[in-house]
């Protein structure tokens, strides 16, 4: 007889997700419809309190849709975004039961043996699986995470009500076009939910990091990884709030890491990492980083990763023909020049530590997500000067530079900026890149063509 999955056989629990997912979203939508459309006035934060409190126990695509929304200049009203964000650390983890069906189903029946010790407590819940810490016979430790049952369906009902939402907004509002954000989302989504893409992934990381001596990356243990089931080194390291108040050297020294850790590959590869929560890293005593969770990753075009040059070149020069040239090779079509003066608003606020010769702190925030009040002038902006389509690597480009932005404020590191990305960009050629981007990616079995 076959292997029951645990993702299998479960309708009810299915049915019962869409509805609860369907209702509490449907409910926002209604809420700030009638706000808008008929002048109802509602307390948005206790109403986000209770999406919140009817949300909170469900796994899945919503923690990780609620963080990236919070990058998107007011794709949702703030007080959302923030509900959603706050759904990555309420989640409990998967129990017992859970775990045994889950590592039978994904190495037999003798799963157990495989093993010297295994944790029954999960050390670590996220948002589409958990991570229990355990020790391989030979002395190793190693972090098994397990995916949670049925996140296809999870994924769908998710997309589907992020869909609906986005469509109202639209309805009032033409400042962003949505479009290309869904299908990034759901793109990248369900990738995550590929253990197997995920070793390619971490093996990926590994090669275009091994000259990184301060940024280490786990190896994968393939004989004991699937595509639900993804076991890799354990990296012992602490958090990096932890670091707050440690010496000025000792954060430069983290934000030195961190920085290169993201941006290595990105200019050298044209990969980013597109997930930086705080839970995706650690620090060792040494102060070099441990990255980690690798199923989040983008891979941009060469021309792409130019265009990002060519801007940060614009701005430096005043350059407004380099700077459209930049947007357009980025994607953006048929923009107005109140549209082009809007967009620059955006990129001289992501610019602006790297453009100034000097040491300094990356910037500030008083709304709690770093970009935030810029976003929302740019969103204004938009409003009044007509709408834009942001190209699908935005979403994830802006997340990047919104997360490493808000760990480099919480470190308060003071940092020439310019000078270390002027060194990481010396000698940029498109084509160099394209050669190294597909032999790298053609090593590890994901290189499209």
């Amino acid at each position: 007889m076959a292997k029951k999955s645990p993702d299998k056989g479960n309708l009810g629990q299915r049915v019962k997700r869409y509805s609860q997912v369907s209702s509490t979203m449907a409910g926002v939508a209604v809420k700030v419809a009638g706000e808008k459309f008929l002048g109802v006035k509602i307390e948005r934060e206790k109403h986000a309190a209770s999406v919140l409190a009817a949300l909170g126990n469900l796994k899945g695509p919503l923690m990780k849709v609620g963080q990236i929304l919070a990058t998107i200049p007011e794709a949702l009203p703030p007080e959302y975004a923030a509900a959603l964000q706050n759904l990555q650390s309420n989640a409990p983890p998967m129990g017992w039961p859970f775990v045994k069906r889950r590592m039978k189903t994904e190495l037999g029946n003798d799963w157990e043996t495989k093993f010297k010790t295994f944790g029954h407590e999960a050390a670590a819940a996220a948002s589409l699986g958990q991570v229990h810490k355990a020790t391989l016979h030979d002395g190793r430790e190693v972090a098994c995470k397990l995916q949670y049952p049925d996140m296809e369906s999870a994924i769908a009902a998710d997309l589907s009500q992020l869909k609906l939402i986005f469509s109202l907004y639209e309805t009032y509002d033409q400042s962003i076009q949505t479009t290309n954000i869904h299908h990034e989302l759901k793109d990248r989504l369900y990738e995550e939910l590929d253990y197997e893409r995920e070793s390619r992934h971490c093996g990926l990381y590994n090669f275009m990091l091994r000259e990184e001596k301060q940024v280490h990356v786990p190896q994968v243990i393939p004989e004991l990884s699937t595509k639900k089931l993804l076991t890799a080194t354990w990296l012992d390291g602490a958090q990096i709030l932890d670091f707050k108040s440690a010496s000025v050297e000792t954060r430069n020294a983290i934000a030195l890491n961190m920085f290169r850790a993201w941006y290595v590959p990105l200019y050298y590869y044209g990969v980013i990492h597109g997930d930086p929560h705080l839970g995706n890293y650690s620090v060792r005593q040494d102060f070099s980083i441990n990255l980690l969770d690798f199923g989040c990753v983008r891979v941009f075009p060469a021309d792409f990763i130019g265009g990002v040059i060519d801007l940060y070149r614009a701005l430096q020069k005043d350059d407004r023909p380099r700077a459209v040239h930049a947007f357009e090779t980025w994607g953006f079509k048929n923009l107005n020049h109140d549209q082009i003066d809007t967009l620059l608003i955006w990129a001289r606020f992501l610019y602006e530590p790297l453009l100034d010769n000097q040491s300094r702190v990356i910037g500030k925030t008083e709304s709690g997500v770093y970009g935030r009040e810029t976003a929302r002038k740019v969103h204004q902006r938009l409003r009044e000067v007509g709408g834009v389509t942001p190209p699908r690597e935005f979403v994830f480009m802006d997340r990047a530079a919104l997360g490493l932005g808000s760990v480099f404020i919480h470190l308060q590191a003071e940092i020439n900026w310019h000078r270390m990305f002027e060194d990481m960009i010396e000698g940029f050629n498109i084509t160099e890149l394209e050669k190294r981007q597909k032999s790298a990616l053609t090593k590890f079995n994901l290189f499209k063509g």
